[in-house]
């Protein structure tokens, strides 16, 4: 960059101009005599004292002091926006009862558990692509709090939602990971009691040509070894120790 510094020999001046106090380079005018020179002297400080007084009669730059340089001012530019869809509340207990494919068992436990709260879980996330966020439902028993069913909802353009996914077993529950729709059910063997299933099965969901599929599925079998434990771990025997003179005799031994 140029301009950033003065330099303290002969050579250098403030800037790229004829700012003042730029030294004058004598030694070009070696041969001539001292009268020409002293002349010649004069006639370049008239002319550095006109170029001060031209750039606004403060005998100095207008690019500030010296030895300065003006800063640039990098403003940052705004975060791209819509990449996200915007969420609209709904009224999940009314959505769930207008919707013909609710099953008629969940629909009639459909009804508050204490005052007027319903056992629903919502959740709102981009899945599908549409213009609107998504609306995961998930509806529970009042007895137990085990999910019964689990829906998702997608906006359309008149702004209705229609259901694109529907699960209706015990102990089902759906989240919304990354974009993909996961649901997670409990899995129960015949003497399984409901606090304790045998294992679980998780699938992730991604839309494809305007449904869900299947993407990925883990299944986790749960382990029986530390029940009726109370959370104690099991102890671990220490080794016994063993006296040499027990050990048997081996045929290479002295």
């Amino acid at each position: 960059m140029r301009g950033l510094s003065g330099s303290s020999g002969g050579g250098g001046g403030l800037g790229d101009g004829d700012g003042p106090g730029r030294p004058v380079r004598s030694r070009r005018f070696r041969g001539g005599t001292a009268a020409s020179g002293t002349a010649l002297a004069g006639l370049v400080a008239f002319g550095l004292f006109g170029v001060g007084c031209s750039s606004g009669g403060t005998g100095t730059r207008d690019e500030g002091p010296a030895g300065s340089q003006p800063i640039a001012q990098i403003t940052p530019r705004p975060s791209p926006s819509g990449t996200t869809p915007p969420v609209r509340r709904v009224d999940a207990v009314r959505l769930l009862k207008s919707d013909p494919k609710v099953g008629e068992r969940v629909r009639e436990g459909l009804r508050p558990c204490a005052g007027k709260a319903y056992p629903i879980d919502t959740s709102y996330g981009s899945m599908t692509g549409g213009r609107t966020a998504d609306v995961v439902v998930n509806v529970m028993s009042c007895a137990d709090s085990v999910s019964v069913g689990t829906y998702v909802y997608r906006a359309d353009d008149d702004g209705s939602y229609k259901n694109v996914f529907t699960a209706e077993v015990p102990a089902v529950y759906g989240t919304i990971d990354r974009g993909d729709l996961v649901v997670t059910t409990q899995v129960y063997g015949s003497k399984d009691p409901l606090a304790s299933p045998s294992g679980s099965e998780v699938v992730t969901y991604r839309w494809a040509s305007d449904r869900f599929t299947e993407h990925d599925r883990v299944h986790n079998d749960f382990s029986r070894a530390v029940e009726g434990s109370d959370g104690e771990l099991p102890v671990q025997a220490e080794p016994l120790e063993t006296d040499p003179a027990d050990e048997p005799a081996r045929p290479d031994r002295n």
